[in-house]
Order: structure tokens, then C-alpha cells, then sequence
């Protein structure tokens, strides 16, 4: 079984994926596989863009959703009269013409990568390009398409270890994968106030609520640093520099990340 392998390490987010989709099945008509897909209200291939941090730090994260062609598809049990099928290749795919009006097919997808076209009264949604497949392409039109290799089109046991199945649809074994995509981290500046001028060497250290130390760095040139890849968890972040007082700020990265901002300390008395 094919699967694609989406790495978030290589993506620059210039939405050539989605685009391609939308060239691929936007006024043409691929039946007996898919009817055209409308030029808008659906996404085939939807780019995810998010903005995590906030100024100064701002990450901004990209990352595809699309239909995960799932092992234990919920669309396929939602549909009647055999109207979404699995074809050999493990594709999963929406007769165009049996599933009129069946909206309870794209209704069952926890993705939100099934769309229910009012104008045809018919679900849709990404064939994994079966009809390219079909006339010798090796690769979807969106892996085809990904200038960085951000998008690889694999069989499934040469997924590497450090992936993990598309989160919207995980436990539906869906057979598009995800992997590199960035945990969460902390940032902030120490500042000295007085005279308004960054600490550069210092050292930070992160602690976990246990009180073990999770990480340790030292401020930059700018007076910054950054603790990365962490777990969704509670940290504190203790800064001890000579001639000042200690520093311990709370870093809760359960819901977000966390951007302390400059940290102004205060000299010792």
C-alpha cells in the first residue's frame, strides 16, 4: 500500500500542492473516478497555515490535509449501495454517480477532507489521482508538483520510525503520514533595565515540575534564548546571573507556546 509521507522540515509553505490539486480536478471531469472539483469551497489538498508565538517570536507552521485513503474509512461505512469503494491499490474512492446525494459521506469524515458539493448534490474529495496512476503517472499530482520533497509518495513500510499517521483521522489508520512537525518551545530576552542593554551569556535553565532540569543554554548576542522541542507540559525558567536576582518565570506549553518576552532583571541588593 502507497502512502504519503508529508516531512514539515522541507516545506517552505509556497501552497504548490494545493494549487496543483486545484489545476488537476478543477473543470476536468475524471469519472468514473471523481467529478470536477469546483474551483471554490474545497480543498482537495488543503495547505494549514499557523501562527504560533506571538511578537517578538512569531514560527509560523505549515502542514497538507487530505484525504488519508484510511484503512477503517468512516466514509465508506457511512456510504450505501457501495457507493465509496477501495479500489486494489488501497485507494478509497467516491462514485460519482452512486453517491448522489449521500451527504452522511462527507458528514463521516473526522478530517473534514470529504466536501459535499450542493451544486452536484455529491461528496467529494482527493482520488489520490487514480486516473494519473491509471495512465502510468508513479506519484499524485501534489507529491509531483513539491519543489523542496516535502511530500514523498512511499509504500507504507518504508515510513521511517519518527512518523506518525495524520493526527485527523489517527485512528482510522489513515495512509498519509506526518513527521518533523515542530513541538512546542519557549523564548525571551533578559534585559538589564538600568541600562538598557541585553545580558549576553547567561545561563537559563528550564525545569519540569518535578524540579529536574530539562535543558540549559545561554543567552545569545541579543540577549535571547530559545528551548525547543519540548513537551505539551509545565516548565519554570530559572535565570541566575551574577549580580542580579534570580529569575523564575512559569512556562505552561500544555496549550501553546510560550514567548516570555524581555525579562528585566533586577540588580542584587
Amino acid at each position: 500500500m502507497k502512502t504519503i509521507l508529508f516531512d514539515a522540515s522541507l516545506c517552505n509553505g509556497c501552497y504548490g500542492c494545493q494549487m496543483a490539486c486545484k489545476d488537476e480536478h478543477c473543470g476536468n471531469d475524471w469519472s468514473p473516478i471523481a467529478a470536477e472539483q469546483p474551483t471554490t469551497g474545497q480543498f482537495w489538498c488543503k495547505v494549514e497555515q499557523t501562527t504560533r508565538g506571538k511578537i517578538p517570536e512569531i514560527k509560523v507552521q505549515y502542514q497538507p490535509v487530505l484525504c488519508g485513503h484510511c484503512e477503517n474509512a468512516a466514509c465508506m461505512e457511512a456510504a450505501t449501495d457501495n457507493a465509496v469503494y477501495r479500489r486494489d491499490d488501497g485507494l478509497v474512492i467516491i462514485d460519482p454517480v452512486k453517491a448522489k446525494g449521500q451527504k452522511a459521506i462527507a458528514d463521516a469524515c473526522p478530517a473534514g477532507a470529504v466536501y459535499y458539493n450542493e451544486a452536484l448534490d455529491l461528496p467529494q474529495k482527493c482520488t489520490g489521482c487514480a486516473h494519473l496512476l491509471d495512465d502510468g503517472w508513479t506519484t499524485p499530482r501534489c507529491v509531483d508538483v513539491c519543489a523542496t520533497g516535502a511530500l514523498a509518495y512511499i509504500d507504507e513500510e518504508d515510513v521511517p520510525e519518527a512518523a506518525y499517521p495524520m493526527p485527523a483521522a489517527g485512528e482510522l489508520h489513515p495512509h498519509v503520514y506526518y513527521m518533523n512537525i515542530p513541538k512546542r518551545w519557549v523564548y525571551g530576552v533578559l534585559v538589564d533595565r538600568t541600562i538598557n542593554e541585553v545580558i549576553v551569556g547567561a545561563t537559563v535553565q528550564l525545569v519540569d515540575a518535578e524540579g529536574a532540569e530539562v535543558a540549559s543554554v545561554e543567552t545569545d548576542e541579543f540577549g535571547e534564548f530559545r528551548f525547543k522541542e519540548l513537551d505539551e507540559a509545565a516548565y519554570t525558567v530559572h535565570a541566575k546571573v551574577d549580580g542580579y536576582e534570580d529569575v523564575v518565570l512559569a512556562a505552561d506549553t500544555t496549550e501553546e507556546d510560550v514567548v516570555l518576552g524581555d525579562i528585566f532583571l533586577n540588580a542584587a541588593a
